[in-house]
C-alpha cells in the first residue's frame, strides 16, 4: 500500500517535537488528507493530544516493548485505510533503552517502519552552530533517513540565512517555528498536562495558523515520499471474540492511561468493554465481571475522589467478593486506605489495600522493566511480560510477587501484589509483549461471570 509518512524527532527532549506533531496533524486533518499518527516509546499523555487533534486513536509504538517483526505488524495494522501517517519521536533521536542501547529509540522505529525524519531543532540563542549539530546527528544516520529540519524558537532572518547552508547537506530545510509563549503547553510532574488540563483548542489554533505560514507543507510531503512502499499485513488482526465478559475500565481525567492495543486484546480475547469514571459515577457497571483500574492522574483529584464514597464502597465491594482485578500506577494508589497530596493532606480512598500513598517530589522508578511473577497467576510459568515505571507516588507497601529487572543494568526489585484474582501495583504493562496475560485475564472473568451466575 502507499503510505506517506515522517517521524517528527529532535536532538533532545524539549526541543518542540509534540508542538510541531500537533500543528502538522492539526493541518493534515484540514487538507482532508487521511491522516493517522503514533508515539514512540511508552509515553500515554502525547497521544492523549493526537487523538484531540484527530478525532481518532493514536498509538504506541516501542521497539523494547515488542520485537521489529510485531512493531511493523501493528504498524501495519494502525495504519490500513489511511494516506499519511505522522510518527511523534522520543527523547533524543538515538536515545533508546538506557539512553546507549537501540532499542527504544526513536531513531530505530524510523528505521523499522522505512519512516523519512523530520529533525525538530531548538535554535535559540544560535545561528551557524545549529550546522554543526545537524551534521553531527547526520554523521550518525546509517540508514539515511533525516531527510528534513524545522528550527523551532528561530527568527525567519535565521532561518533565511541558514536555508541553503542547511539544503547543501542534502537535508530539505523544511521551515522555522518562531518564539511565541502563546505556543507552549505547560507541564507537570509527568511531562505535559493532559488536553483536558488546558486550554488546548485556542494553543493548537494559534500554534497550526503560524506552522502553515512558516513551514513548508510541499517540503514535508515530498519528505514523506521518500519510503518504500508498506507491504500488506502478514498477520491479520483477529475479528473480535464472540463477547464472554463484561470488563469495566475506568476512564476519565483522573484515569486517562491506558494502550490502545492493550484494550484491543482483550476484547480479541472476548471481553466487552465498558467505561466508567470513579470520578462521576456512583458504582461499578452492575454486568462488570472484571475491573482495569487504569494510571492516571489520582493525585490530582483526591478530593473529588475521596467525597465520592459510593463508589469507593462499590469498588472494595467487588474486590472483597474476589472480582478480578488489573490495577496499574495511578490505578494501585487508587486501592490504598489512604493517598496524600503534596502539602501532606491525606485522603481516604478504597481502602482495598492496608497501605498508605504518599507524593515524593522526585520520580521515585522510572524507565523500562520485565516483570516475572513468583508464582504463576496471569502469565505461564516462566515468562514475562514488559511494560515501564514513571511515578512521583511512592507505597508503605509496593508488594512482593513479582520480580522486577531493568533490561539493560540487570537490576532486580520485588513488587507488585497479586494472587489468583488480582494483579496490582505501580507497573505499567504492554499486553502485545505477552499477549497471554491479557488471555488469562479474560479467562479469570469468565470463571466469575460462572460463579455470579
Amino acid at each position: 500500500m502507499s503510505l506517506k509518512r515522517v517521524m517528527i524527532a529532535a536532538p533532545k527532549s524539549g526541543s518542540g517535537k509534540t508542538s510541531v506533531t500537533i500543528a502538522l496533524l492539526d493541518n493534515l486533518k484540514k487538507m482532508n488528507i487521511k491522516t493517522c499518527s503514533f508515539k514512540c516509546g511508552p509515553d500515554y499523555i502525547d497521544p492523549l493530544f493526537h487523538q484531540n487533534v484527530l478525532g481518532i486513536e493514536s498509538y504506541n509504538l516501542d521497539t523494547f516493548f515488542a520485537n521489529e517483526k510485531t512493531v511493523k505488524d501493528l504498524f501495519k495494522m494502525h495504519t490500513k485505510g489511511f494516506e499519511f501517517a505522522v510518527l511523534e519521536g522520543v527523547m533524543g533521536l538515538y536515545d533508546g533503552l538506557g539512553g546507549v542501547r537501540e532499542e527504544g529509540s526513536s531513531y530505530h522505529l524510523a528505521e523499522v517502519t522505512d519512516t523519512p525524519i523530520i529533525l525538530v531543532v531548538d535554535g535559540k540563542g544560535a545561528c551557524k552552530s545549529l550546522l554543526a549539530l545537524i551534521s553531527g546527528f547526520k554523521s550518525f544516520d546509517r540508514s539515511n533517513l533525516i531527510k528534513g529540519v524545522i528550527l523551532n524558537r528561530t527568527s525567519e532572518g535565521v532561518f533565511r540565512i541558514l536555508e541553503p547552508m542547511i539544503e547543501e547537506m542534502g537535508i530539505k530545510a523544511v521551515g522555522f517555528i518562531p518564539e511565541n509563549d502563546a505556543f507552549c503547553i505547560p507541564s507537570r510532574h509527568l511531562g505535559l498536562n493532559t488536553p483536558d488540563n488546558v486550554d488546548f483548542k485556542k494553543v493548537i489554533n494559534i500554534l497550526s495558523e503560524e506552522f502553515a505560514k512558516s513551514v513548508s507543507f510541499e517540503k514535508i510531503d515530498e519528505t514523506a515520499s521518500l519510503c518504500k512502499e508498506i507491504e500488506p499485513v502478514d498477520t491479520v488482526l483477529k475479528p473480535s471474540a464472540k463477547e464472554e465478559c463484561v470488563i469495566a475500565v475506568s476512564k476519565d481525567e483522573a484515569f486517562c492511561f491506558m494502550y490502545k492495543d492493550n484494550i484491543r486484546l482483550l476484547e480479541e480475547s472476548g471481553a466487552k468493554i465498558v467505561y466508567f469514571s470513579p470520578l462521576r459515577d456512583r458504582e461499578i457497571p452492575k454486568d462488570a465481571d472484571a475491573i482495569l483500574l487504569t494510571g492516571g492522574y489520582p493525585e490530582e483529584y483526591l478530593e473529588v475522589l475521596s467525597s465520592n464514597e459510593s463508589m469507593l464502597l462499590s469498588v472494595k465491594e467487588a474486590f472483597e467478593r474476589k472480582m478480578p482485578f488489573v490495577a496499574e500506577c495511578g490505578g494501585f494508589m487508587y486501592l490504598h486506605k489512604t493517598v496524600s497530596d503534596r502539602e501532606n493532606r491525606e485522603y481516604n480512598l478504597v481502602g482495598a489495600i492496608d497501605a498508605k500513598c504518599f507524593f515524593t517530589g522526585k520520580s521515585v522508578r522510572f524507565g523500562y522493566i520485565e516483570i516475572a511473577e513468583k508464582k504463576s497467576f496471569f502469565l505461564p510459568p516462566g515468562k514475562s511480560i514488559k511494560g515501564h515505571e514513571f511515578h512521583y507516588c511512592d507505597s508503605t507497601d509496593n508488594g512482593k510477587d513479582c520480580i522486577i529487572t531493568k533490561p539493560v543494568t540487570g537490576k532486580t526489585y520485588e513488587s507488585v501484589m497479586e494472587n489468583e484474582n488480582a494483579f496490582i501495583g505501580f507497573p505499567h504493562l504492554y499486553y502485545p509483549s505477552n499477549p497471554e496475560f491479557a488471555e488469562n485475564f479474560i479467562m479469570k472473568a469468565k470463571e466469575f461471570k460462572k460463579r455470579k451466575s
